[in-house]
């Protein structure tokens, strides 16, 4: 973690405190802020390296180029308080920045933008291998465990079922009550003009049951679940309580992530069917109130011509996409650095890549389903 302070006091002078690691994945800050400073009219400016706890090689070309490029516009430059141990990393980017000259005059904000679009291709990359690692240790501490079972965290498991599966069920009903109604209103007028009013019936509850119910209720609990789960490891990592476990002996896979997955996993498939029950609901009210459809006549369609395995494939979907949530929002909650602000910003990317990741696992089973003739 790295941060900068700026004081600013008479005759024009500035002061710079950095304190923390200046490295490559730092740099980026430093040149934010040398942009303020370029603003100001300055005589004199002092960088302040006192509490300055890591330095490399790219950490230490950032600071030359900075004190070259305000020596330049005639600024006094001191550097203080920088310990011995890094002298030679500064000496030796001093004697690089000489035997390339291109780089004094080259435009800061080129630079951050090819560096910029380096990351954008590198990280997701990266991300995915990170993430591949992160779900082999999870499944291999899972089948450890399966060897000694009393070692499951059987209260936690309950605990998170109960917060991620029972408390999700009002807005799960809401949600899925409003598209199986949205789903049969819209189809309601067309059928009609055919005459075909019975027909509502296998829209509604075959697209419930098979897509949209599973869909629906996924993307909910991925809003919900995935970013909890990502702001409860990523507070707790800030606070340093995951390195507390560790220093105890405790595995977090084993205490905060397991405990999770298993949990959702569990809870998927019986919201999906709650979602599946309150969606036709929603189909039936419109089919009663529009096409004169009553609820007994709809129950009797619905048992005639709804298959079993219908029903069968949206619940056989739903353990995959909890797994999928589970282990994205804890994924992310272990990427949090030191600060607050990055608790917002991997809870943002966790809840973004599960839904996608929900969507798109839907959508491959769907095809494969479709292909193989069920």
């Amino acid at each position: 973690m790295l941060n900068i302070q700026i004081d600013y006091k008479e005759n024009n002078i500035a002061v710079v405190n950095i304190s923390g690691m200046l490295n490559k994945e730092n740099i980026n800050k430093i040149y934010s802020d040398v942009k303020k400073l370029k603003q100001k009219k300055l005589s004199f400016l002092e960088i302040n390296c006192t509490d300055i706890k890591g330095l490399d090689n790219a950490g230490a070309i950032v600071l030359v180029d900075v004190m070259t490029t305000f020596t330049k516009k005639r600024v006094s430059v001191t550097l203080k308080g920088l310990d011995n141990s890094f002298n030679s990393i500064l000496l030796f980017a001093r004697k690089n920045l000489r035997q390339r000259p291109e780089l004094e005059n080259k435009d800061t904000s080129i630079v951050m933008k090819v560096n910029n679009l380096g990351k954008s291709i590198v990280d997701p990359f990266d991300s995915f291998v990170l993430f591949l690692s992160f779900l082999g240790e999870t499944l291999l501490q899972f089948f450890r465990l399966l060897l000694s079972p009393w070692k499951f965290r059987y209260i936690a498991i309950a605990a998170h079922i109960e917060k991620s599966g029972a408390k999700a069920l009002p807005i799960v009903a809401l949600t899925s009550f409003l598209v199986g109604l949205v789903i049969a209103y819209q189809g309601a007028d067309q059928l009609a003009k055919f005459g075909a009013n019975i027909f509502i019936v296998d829209m509604v509850s075959i697209s419930v049951f098979r897509e949209l119910a599973p869909l629906i209720t996924a993307i909910v609990i991925a809003g919900r679940s995935a970013s909890a789960y990502t702001a409860e490891i990523g507070t707790m990592k800030i606070t340093e309580e995951i390195d507390a476990m560790r220093t105890m002996g405790f595995d977090p896979l084993i205490f905060l992530v397991l405990p999770r997955v298993i949990a959702l996993v569990i809870s998927m498939p019986l919201i999906v069917f709650f979602a599946d029950i309150v969606g036709v609901f929603g189909g039936m009210i419109v089919a009663d109130t529009h096409l004169g459809i009553s609820f007994v006549e709809f129950i009797m369609r619905a048992r005639d011509v709804v298959e079993v395995k219908h029903i069968m494939i949206g619940l056989i979907k739903a353990p995959f996409f909890g797994l999928i949530i589970a282990l994205i929002g804890c994924f992310r909650g272990f990427q949090v650095t030191g600060s607050t602000e990055s608790i917002g910003h991997y809870t943002t990317i966790s809840v973004v890549n599960a839904i996608f990741w929900v969507i798109a696992c839907n959508a491959i089973i769907s095809v494969v389903l479709t292909e193989v003739g069920i």
